[in-house]
C-alpha cells in the first residue's frame, strides 16, 4: 500500500532566536517510506501542539533531541492502522504515537500504543487520557503529593495541563483550588467549568498581589513571576512540581528573586519529565476513566481543522489561545 503513497508533512524551516513565527514552518508532500518488519502505517486523524515543542526548536542539548531542520517534526498523535507488519497491531486498530505534524507516519510497532476508541475518544488519548493528564496527576500524586485540605495553586489553569489539574486536586481531597489564567472569559470558566474556588487573572495586575497565602500545593507551568509569586505565598513546608515555564520559552529570565525564602519556609521545589512516570499509564487511565464517565473530571478542547493549520495551532498555545487541549484534527 505504501507504494507510490505521498502525504503531506510540516518541516522546520528554521531556527527563532526570538518568538516563533510562520516563517519556521514549511508544509510540503513527500513519499511515504515502505514498511520494514515490524512497522506500522497509520493514517494521522488527530495530532496535538504543546508547549514543550517550543524548546525543541532550539539547537541546544535538552530532555528531547531537538527537532532537525528541514525534517518533519514530532510530537503525540492517533491514528487508523493502514498496513501492519507486526502481530502486535492490526490493521484498523487506533493507536496513539509520536509521529505527528504529518498525514502518515510509518511507526515501529513498539512505538505505536493501541487505545480504546469506543471507551472513550480518540482525541481523550492525547488529553485527559493521554501525557497531559498523566503530567496533572504525578504531579499531584508523587511529585508535590496533596494532602486532605491542602490549599492547591495552579498556573495556567485553563490550559490542558492546568484544567484537569484543578479537578484532579479537588479529587484528591484539596480544601481550596485557585487557578491562574489570562483574562476574564477564561477566568470565568476556571470557576463555572473546572470548579476552581478562585480563580485570578493574571493581565489585570501583577500575579504576587493578587494570589492569597497559605499555598500548600503549587503545580507551576509558567515560571516566572508565577513561581516568584508562589514562593511568597507559600506556607512552611509547602511542595511545588516544576512542570513547566512558559514565561521563559522565547527568552531567559531571571529566577525567582526570592527564592532564599525556600530555604527557610523549607519549601521543596521538584522538577518532573512525564516520561519518568509512563509506568503509571494504566492507574491513570483506570481513575480518570472512572472520573470522566461519572462526570466528576470535565475536559475542554480547541481544535483547528487541517494539517496546514498546525504551525497557527502551535503558535496560538504560546500565546495562550486554547481553552483546555489544543488539537489538530487531520481527518
Amino acid at each position: 500500500m505504501t507504494t507510490n503513497l505521498t502525504g503531506r508533512e510540516i518541516r522546520l524551516a528554521g531556527r527563532p532566536t526570538g518568538a516563533p513565527g510562520p516563517q519556521h514552518f514549511e508544509l510540503i508532500s513527500a513519499a511515504v517510506p515502505a514498511l520494514a518488519d515490524g512497522q506500522v502505517l497509520v493514517r494521522n486523524t488527530w495530532m496535538s501542539v504543546d508547549p514543550y515543542m517550543r524548546s525543541r526548536m532550539y539547537d541546544t542539548p535538552s530532555y528531547l533531541p531537538p527537532f532537525e531542520l528541514g525534517a518533519a517534526l514530532q510530537g503525540g498523535a492517533i491514528g487508523e492502522v493502514l498496513e501492519s507488519r507486526s502481530a502486535a497491531v492490526p490493521v484498523g486498530a487506533t493507536v496513539s504515537h509520536f509521529l505527528g505534524w504529518r498525514d502518515y507516519a510509518v511507526v515501529d510497532a513498539a512505538g505505536a500504543t493501541v487505545v480504546d476508541a469506543v471507551a472513550a475518544p480518540p482525541q481523550a488519548y492525547l488529553g485527559p487520557l493521554g501525557t497531559t493528564g498523566l503530567t496533572a496527576y504525578v504531579a499531584l500524586t508523587e511529585v508535590a503529593p496533596v494532602r486532605p485540605g491542602d490549599t492547591v495553586f495552579v498556573s495556567a489553569a485553563a490550559g490542558a495541563v492546568g484544567s484537569v489539574a484543578g479537578q484532579v486536586a479537588r479529587l484528591l481531597g484539596a480544601g481550596t483550588v485557585i487557578g491562574s489564567a489570562g483574562g476574564p472569559v477564561k477566568t470565568g470558566k476556571l470557576i463555572t467549568d473546572f470548579g476552581f474556588d478562585v480563580a485570578i487573572d493574571y493581565q489585570a495586575g501583577p500575579i504576587a498581589g493578587q494570589l492569597p497565602g497559605g499555598i500548600d500545593v503549587y503545580l507551576d507551568n509558567v515560571g516566572g513571576d508565577h513561581l516568584a509569586a508562589a514562593i511568597g505565598a507559600a506556607r512552611p513546608g509547602a511542595r511545588i512540581a516544576l512542570v513547566g515555564a512558559m514565561s521563559t520559552y522565547d527568552a531567559p529570565v531571571p529566577g525567582p528573586a526570592n527564592l532564599f525564602e525556600a530555604y527557610w519556609k523549607e519549601v521543596t521545589l521538584r522538577g518532573m519529565l512525564v516520561t519518568s512516570y509512563f509506568h503509571r499509564f494504566p492507574e491513570w487511565i483506570e481513575r480518570a476513566g472512572g472520573w470522566l464517565r461519572d462526570g466528576s473530571l470535565r475536559t475542554a478542547e480547541t481544535v483547528v481543522d487541517g494539517l496546514e493549520e498546525a504551525p497557527g495551532a502551535f503558535l496560538g498555545v504560546l500565546r495562550g489561545a486554547n481553552t483546555g487541549k489544543m488539537l489538530v484534527r487531520l481527518g
